[in-house]
Parts: C-alpha cells; structure tokens; sequence
C-alpha cells in the first residue's frame, strides 16, 4: 500500500514538474537546432552560429535578410527570405490600433525573444523605440513572427522563423547582447525615393536611408541615436555636425575613409535623386501631352465623322427628294 502511496506522489510530482516547465519550454520549439545545411553556408562565408548578426528589412520587396558578421569583422549576406504578409501601407507606425507595421531601426535583446508565441515562434521589435517615443507614437507587441498573419507584424513561414530564431538564439549565446534590425519601406535607392516624392514620410526615409547608406559603406551596422528629432548614426551628416555644435547632440566620430566614402555616396544619391525627379516629371508631362494630344485627335476625327455623316445624309437627300430636279420624270402631255 506504501509502495502504491509513493508510486503515485511520485507520478504526481512528475506531472506538477511537467506543467511548470511548460510555459517556459513549451513544445522545444525555440530548441531546435540550426539544419546542417545553414551551418555549412555559415562556414562558407567565413562566419559561425554564434557569430553576430543584422536584420533588414524591405516592405515593398517583401524581404526579410539576415546578414552574419565573418571573422575578419565585415558582414555578408547569410539569407534572403520571402515575407509572407506585413500589414498596413508603406511608412512608419504613428498609434495603437492602425494596422501599421513599424519602420526604423531597433534593437533586439534577449528578453525580446518570444518562445510561447502564439504566432508558432517571434520577436519583439521593442517598439515604440526612442524616436518612435519623441513623436509619442504608441503601439505594442510588434513582432516578427510566424503564421503568416499580420496585424502591424512582419509574418513569416513557419519554417522561416525558426530558423531566424535560431540564428538569434545562437548568436546571443556566442556572447552578443543584441542585433538591430533596420526596417525600410523599399530599397533605398534614388529611383524609388523619387517614385515616392509625394509622400509625406519622404524626409523620414531620407534620414533612415543615412543608415542604410553607413552600412552599405561601412559593411557594419552603425550604432544609432536620436537627437534634434531625427536619427543620428556614427558619421558627421551635416544635421549631425551642426546639432553637435549647438550642443544637443553627442560629438560623432567614425572611420576617415568610411566617412568619406560615406559622404560620396549620400552626394551621388542626392545628385541621382534630383536627375530621377525630374526625368518623371519631364516623363508625366509627355504623358499628359500625350494623352491630351490622343484625346484632341480623337476630338477631330469626331468632327469629321460627323461632317462626312452630314454630307453624305445631305447627298441622298437631295438624290431621293420629289422635289429635287434630277430623279423627277416629267408629265406626258393630253392626247396627240
């Protein structure tokens, strides 16, 4: 009876073990190691699990990129994955409840990783970040997650996110406190700027596009900051330079040669802007002229069509009429 007694306290003290592991552990999901495959494409690039890592991220493109940082410190593209769904229209996140998926930079920590998500597995942007708070921009539970269904998310495939996760989880446990994740409308080039001209976040884009542009430069993602209400990376812009000056915002500092090669880039893009704004201008007003020219031309055809209606119609009626000369015969006279 003491044996039976035991067996079951014991079996109870299993179950009691079981179901507090369960909220943390849920199904190991969150465990399941890297596929040999990504190892391999790892050691390829010259890069490890364990290794640093970026985010970007490009609505308009659907695409989500994972970059790994190498051994001799520059990043490289590890994969490129097809975004199953994001939510809202291109632009930044203004409040809670608009079905808006967020853009910025932000940066994710350990306690942003979410194992027990209902979305298969996620991470949390953290957002409202700094400069989403200095517009008092307001939102919460933003993720990249699975399930392919949004509401202000970043949706992926199930078979996606784990390994994204996965990466994450490896890279923080090689001992790196975070990875930023940079979240951008389209790419940033000066043709879709321009396609975009009209919008009202184009100078929001210009400035996270400083970001965009250190990094491709740099091959390193820039630490950020938020100062004067705009985003400020570690290279002297000129908003930079002058909010330093005035004292507002910290000194900035950074490579001579990635600074420069920095500044050269924001010229030609800036040059290459203006060139593209101006070709879709010269291009709607061809457009117009063109459309406005068809619609004169169709205008004048009518008219003919109508004048040669009227002429012939005037024809047969002259031909047909009992009062017109040339079909009339003439009266025979009484008797001869």
């Amino acid at each position: 009876m003491i044996g039976k007694l035991w067996g079951l306290v014991a079996s109870l003290l299993v179950v009691v073990t079981l179901a507090a592991c369960s909220p943390l552990e849920g199904d190991g999901r969150h465990l399941v190691p890297l596929s040999g495959a990504a190892k391999s494409r790892l050691a390829m690039m010259g890069s490890t699990p364990e290794a640093a890592m970026m985010v970007r991220i490009f609505k308009e493109e659907d695409t989500l990129e994972v970059w790994k940082q190498r051994r001799d410190g520059s990043y490289a593209l590890f994969q490129s994955y097809d975004i199953c769904t994001w939510s809202g229209e291109l632009g930044p996140k203004m409040r809670e409840g608009d079905r808006q998926a967020p853009e910025g930079f932000y940066t994710i920590t350990p306690a942003l990783l979410n194992p027990n998500s209902s979305y298969y597995l996620a991470f949390n942007l953290g957002f409202p970040n700094k400069y989403d708070r200095t517009y008092g921009r307001t939102g919460s539970h933003l993720m990249v997650h699975g399930a392919c269904s949004s509401a202000g998310c970043y949706a992926m495939e199930d078979d996606q996110i784990a390994e994204i996760y996965a990466l994450a989880r490896e890279s923080f446990k090689g001992g790196n406190r975070s990875f930023e994740v940079q979240i951008f409308p389209f790419r940033m080039t000066p043709q879709n700027l321009a396609k975009h001209q009209s919008s009202p976040h184009l100078e929001f884009w210009k400035n996270i596009k400083e970001g965009h542009d250190y990094f491709e430069v740099a091959n390193h993602p820039p630490s950020w900051d938020v100062c004067n209400g705009r985003y400020v990376f570690n290279q002297p812009t000129a908003a930079n330079a002058a909010g330093s000056m005035a004292g507002a915002c910290p000194a900035v500092s950074a490579d001579p040669t990635i600074v420069s090669a920095f500044l050269a880039k924001q010229d030609a893009d800036a040059t290459a802007l203006s060139t593209e704004i101006t070709r879709l201008a010269n291009a709607e007003q061809a457009r117009v002229a063109a459309a406005e020219q068809r619609e004169r031309a169709a205008v004048e055809a009518a008219e003919r069509g109508r004048a040669i209606n009227e002429a012939v119609d005037g024809f047969f009626n002259a031909l047909f009429s009992p009062f017109g000369g040339g079909t009339q015969t003439a009266e025979a006279e009484p008797g001869t």
